[in-house]
């Protein structure tokens, strides 16, 4: 029989705070973590909005500044988080076997890299054309020190050398899904014997010019610029696309009876996990959201409920009009009737869409859920689409005890994944 896992601890790095309690206060009061950007001169770009983490430094978690600022944003976003997460749940810890100690992250490509060769080539002599003038004159300009920092695996080493992490190491790049894949994975190193405890998680930040210009072009960035707080609007009639974010989060996943034996709280018990493919177009979702269905059901299958022992859904919700319509469909499709019955909402209207990093943030709001007996809101939800029927939860938060919460992610390419997460304390344990 597989193994079972829990999550014994928390960590994130948020536009809406980096403590797990700040986050849930802020998402419960329906803030809005989406401004106009400062991180860099955004006048002359089409969208100068986006949800920015503005309040935390490595000296959070006792590293010092100096030592990262090297390092990409999101690495540093990466290792905070799973160091916070690995001081909640009391580690490192003598009593755990390195080897049997693994990290498995979802964190996507750096923008900086491309920023910095575009820097390098800027500097470069003119007349430096060909090969003989052009690869010396770049290799000259770059820093290849630097550029060894943007490597998306390297938060994986880096928190494995400052936890003594010395087993199982993953880093998932799949788009929007990247960080549900790696806590799946997590969940399935541990369920298979591979591992004891895992570091699971995201991080991404988008929040540069590279990202605006990417996403612009597809139609996908909402353009709301005089609003930024109410820029942000999943399932709305009136949505224009979603808004970049930025972030990270972690969890640390333990099999239950090692837990147990160092006397480590349970936050939650993860309990279902699947991943699946639309296989249709590399830019659109399947217009019937079958590979979000099929990942949905299969991870109700996995967790041994039903469809109506879900009593809650954190939803992908980007806030595209695509995404949403057709999520509302797979929904429809993997949960049926009960669908109706069920509260959903997306915390990306408040928190932004923070790509690879996303999945991780709304699991541990998935696991807060639950240990707080309450749903977070759809904010900026003003004006029904027909198209989007079900109870989103609009704009204000609602009293709930939640046993079983499911966490859907779509990612760009056609990858889906759901991550299913349940009340400890029932006896049966997501089992029927």
């Amino acid at each position: 029989m597989p193994r079972r896992v829990v999550i014994t601890g928390l960590g994130c790095v948020t536009p809406l705070g980096s403590t797990p309690n700040r986050l849930w206060q802020n998402l419960l009061e329906g803030k809005s973590g989406v401004d106009r950007i400062t991180s860099f001169d955004a006048s002359r770009y089409p969208v100068r909005i986006a949800a920015e983490v503005r309040d935390w430094s490595p000296a959070d978690v006792e590293e010092d500044p100096q030592a990262w600022e090297r390092a990409p944003r999101q690495a540093g976003f990466m290792i905070g988080s799973s160091l916070s997460a690995a001081r909640a749940a009391g580690l490192p810890d003598g009593r755990i076997d390195p080897v049997r100690f693994g990290i498995s992250l979802g964190c996507g490509e750096v923008f900086e890299e491309f920023s910095s060769f575009a820097r390098a080539i800027t500097r470069m002599p003119a007349g430096a054309d060909g090969a003989s003038g052009f690869l010396p004159a770049a290799a000259a300009a770059f820093d290849g020190v630097a550029a060894a920092e943007y490597d998306p695996a390297l938060p994986a080493g880096r928190i494995a050398g400052l936890l003594g992490a010395e087993g199982p190491s993953l880093n998932s790049i799949a788009a929007c899904v990247s960080a549900a894949q790696a806590i799946g994975e997590g969940w399935r190193m541990i369920r298979r014997g591979e591992a004891d405890v895992v570091v699971a998680g995201g991080a991404h930040s988008m929040i540069h010019p590279f990202g605006l210009t990417g996403f612009y072009p597809l139609s996908t960035l909402s353009t709301r610029n005089d609003e930024p707080q109410r820029a942000s609007r999943p399932f709305d009639r009136d949505r224009d696309g979603f808004v970049i974010g930025e972030g990270a989060a972690a969890v640390v996943l333990e099999e239950l009876q090692h837990a147990r034996r160092r006397g480590a709280e349970v936050c939650a018990e993860l309990t279902g996990y699947a991943s699946a493919h639309d296989a249709y177009r590399v830019t659109d979702v399947h217009p019937e959201g079958r590979g979000s269905a099929h990942a949905i059901s299969t991870a109700l299958e996995s967790a041994r409920i039903r469809p109506e022992d879900i009593d809650y859904v954190n939803a992908h919700g980007t806030g595209t009009r695509l995404n949403d319509r057709i999520e509302t469909i797979a929904l429809k499709r993997a949960l049926g009737d009960h669908v109706h019955r069920v509260p959903i909402s997306s915390t990306k209207s408040m928190l932004g869409h923070a790509a690879t990093a996303c999945a991780a943030i709304e699991l541990l709001v998935c696991v807060l859920a639950i240990r707080r007996s309450a749903i977070p809101p759809t904010i900026n939800y003003e004006t029904p689409d027909p198209d989007c029927d079900l109870d989103y939860v609009p704009n204000v938060a609602r009293e709930r005890a939640c046993r079983h919460v499911l966490s859907n992610s779509i990612g760009f390419g056609g990858q889906n994944a759901a991550l299913i997460v349940s009340r400890f304390d029932n006896p049966a344990s997501g089992r029927r």
